[in-house]
């Protein structure tokens, strides 16, 4: 069985365990809510029937996510699994704004619930339930990648912190007189938008394009960068095509002298090593050549880049001492409030101290 199968009925079980959970929630807690008149317990039966339905929602994306490469899809449909994300994420939303417009009614035209003490015995295990389940399912979604199932139980986790808050103005009612159940219901419809939001823009960073992880590109680079001929790895850019599909280009720094052939068997170790040791998929490796007859003007070109503020990396130095030209890549640090006047005040710099020179300096984007 492939991994891809395995990740896919992961989640499809961990989907089903949370449909189940949250239709009997939201059977109980809806005829708890009618009963005893409780807009809150009714919003909370509302809030759990909104996270079956995503639920189903992670599992038809998760299956459609999983088909196989076609002619208008090489590499797969994997990214469908953020749309499905997103879907979850505009129904968390929307259960938000409505629970919100109930309970703001409730504020200006409050009635007076009626708990037994079953009720608030059946409450109090419900958010028991919820809790396990949130737990379960966030850990799930972290150990199989899967952004769409990771929300679903951070969602839950939300739920039962707010189911605990209608317990309490529950009990408050039940003891003292006093009613929360608009104030409570105002407090649930905010957390759940508040959720809904940040849920957007995460499955939002995800499609735009996302920074990725440091630290596995810190690996990546130093994996590259055990190869024998490579002195340094650049530009390493990664492309998502869905959680467990990544590809990638790098540029690697290397001897000039290296004949095509040394190239070629070069670009196969580290495509296979990066492979092996990441799930990576290096789509193409570029080269930057490297002269030993130009080390002392690289040095000097370096030198006074570096005088710079924010300058983070200087690569792809390359030279004609003859034809009085050479050229690099500069990353430059996006915390700085004026990338382009950096840049601007580089080129300045090196064209004084190169007067009649050829100079090629490109502003390169930190990946």
């Amino acid at each position: 069985m492939g991994s891809s199968d395995t990740r896919e009925k992961t989640i499809i079980r961990a989907s089903i365990i949370s449909i189940l959970a949250n239709i009997m929630l939201s059977a109980v807690k809806a005829i708890i809510g009618f009963i005893s008149g409780s807009i809150a317990v009714v919003l909370d039966a509302v809030n759990n029937l909104s996270d079956a339905l995503s639920s189903v929602i992670t599992i038809i994306g998760t299956a459609l996510a999983n088909r196989k490469p076609d002619k208008k899809h090489p590499l797969g449909h994997g990214r469908i699994e953020y749309l499905s994300a997103m879907i979850v994420a505009v129904i968390v939303l929307y259960a938000g704004i409505t629970s919100g417009i109930e309970s703001v009614k409730k504020l200006f035209h409050p009635s007076s619930p009626d708990y037994s003490a079953t009720s608030l015995i059946i409450i109090a295990l419900a958010v028991a339930v919820k809790i396990l389940l949130g737990r379960f399912i966030v850990a799930t979604g972290k150990r199989v990648d899967s952004a769409a199932l990771a929300a679903s139980g951070s969602d839950a986790l939300f739920d039962a912190v707010l189911s605990a808050s209608v317990l309490a103005s529950a009990l408050i009612f039940k003891f003292t007189g006093f009613n929360l159940e608009g104030f409570v219901g105002v407090l649930i419809a905010v957390f759940i938008i508040k959720a809904g939001i940040e849920m957007i823009l995460d499955t939002t960073n995800e499609i735009l394009g996302k920074r990725m992880d440091r630290d596995l590109m810190a690996d990546i680079r130093k994996t590259i960068c055990e190869d024998e001929y490579v002195s340094g790895a650049y530009d390493l850019i990664l492309h998502s095509y869905g959680p467990d599909k990544l590809l990638g280009s790098v540029h690697v720094e290397v001897p000039g002298n290296l004949s095509a052939f040394d190239i070629d068997q070069m670009d196969r170790r580290i495509a296979e090593n990066v492979f092996l040791k990441h799930g990576v998929v290096l789509t193409g490796i570029g080269v930057y050549a490297t002269d030993p007859a130009h080390e002392d003007l690289r040095g000097k070109v370096t030198e006074i880049i570096r005088t710079h503020d924010g300058v983070l990396q200087i690569h792809g130095f390359h030279a004609d001492p003859d034809a009085k030209s050479f050229g690099c890549d500069v990353i430059i640090d996006y915390d700085i409030p004026d990338r382009d006047a950096v840049y601007q005040a580089i080129v300045s710099d090196l064209q004084k101290e190169f007067p009649g020179w050829t100079i090629s300096v490109l502003m390169d984007v930190d990946f």
